[in-house]
């Protein structure tokens, strides 16, 4: 029944002792899956879930209201965001962009290069460029992976971990770990959003596996349609000038052309 949620805890913390408190984008993370799975969820039963008060959860709803992911009711609040689930859906909006971008950045990539690509449907178009080329390809993307796995000239290294069942990319401490030993030549990488503040993507598990992803890289290239421009998403991955070049479609503003470019970002534009 919508609005209900059933908590079973197999490790209950001991006696006397606390649980650790949830990291601020944790917290607002576990309560957008709540809301996304009920439909609404009383603000009374998300104090509960996530034990603290209503007006912590207030100020979380207020969050996710103005990045356009639930409506505050009264009482509670409802589910009005994009639903990571449909991942067939993304990859065909601006799927035009996204493949222009997409050839513009294999065409950076030299023979042998080893590069890094993470999750994302604009990522998954840069993978299909890369058929035929001899390249060492580092990815924790399972629809990359299906993309090049029967690519001879291809070296695949696959990082494992936690496989987020809604996107097929692994995340998590094993992720973290794997990367660690990895270093490429560049890292191609897509996000939910990007505002002034920086790049946002949408949970703290992904945005952890992409920050290894970027220390372990000597360039970050970031592939994004101009509609993710002035949105952000649930979790802060960086700001803006911790990236080398964005690739972006021609529906880029002057005003968000001069606003990459005072970051010391490459700003590379590409002609749909």
């Amino acid at each position: 029944m919508k609005g209900c949620i059933g908590i079973i805890d197999s490790n209950p913390p001991q006696t006397g002792v606390s649980p650790a408190p949830m990291l601020l984008d944790e917290r607002r993370q576990q309560i957008l899956q709540v809301i996304e799975v009920n439909g609404f969820v009383a603000l009374q039963e998300l104090s509960d879930h996530v034990g603290v008060s209503e007006s912590t959860v207030r100020r979380d709803l207020e969050y996710l209201d103005g990045i356009g992911q639930i409506r505050r009711t009264r009482g509670g609040a409802a589910y009005v965001g994009e639903s990571l689930a449909a991942f067939d859906e993304r990859r065909t909006r601006a799927l035009r962009q996204k493949q222009h971008i997409a050839r513009v950045a294999a065409q950076l990539i030299e023979p042998g290069e080893a590069v890094l690509l993470d999750g994302g449907t604009t990522t998954l178009e840069v993978a299909k460029q890369l058929v035929g080329k001899s390249l060492q390809v580092v990815t924790n993307s399972l629809p990359i992976i299906n993309q090049l796995v029967n690519q001879p000239q291809i070296e695949l290294m696959v990082i494992g971990g936690y496989l987020f069942p809604k996107t097929g990319v692994a995340l998590g401490p094993w992720a973290v770990a794997s990367l660690a030993n990895v270093r490429v030549r560049r890292l191609f990488m897509s996000v939910g959003g990007i505002t002034e503040k920086g790049l946002f993507n949408s949970n703290a598990l992904l945005v952890e596996t992409e920050r290894q992803m970027m220390e372990v890289a000597d360039e970050v290239v970031v592939v994004s349609d101009s509609g993710k421009l002035g949105h952000s998403a649930l979790s802060h991955l960086c700001a803006l000038d911790a990236v080398h070049q964005l690739i972006v479609d021609s529906g880029i503003t002057e005003q968000w052309k001069q606003t990459i470019r005072d970051a010391g970002v490459e700003l590379t534009v590409v002609n749909v």
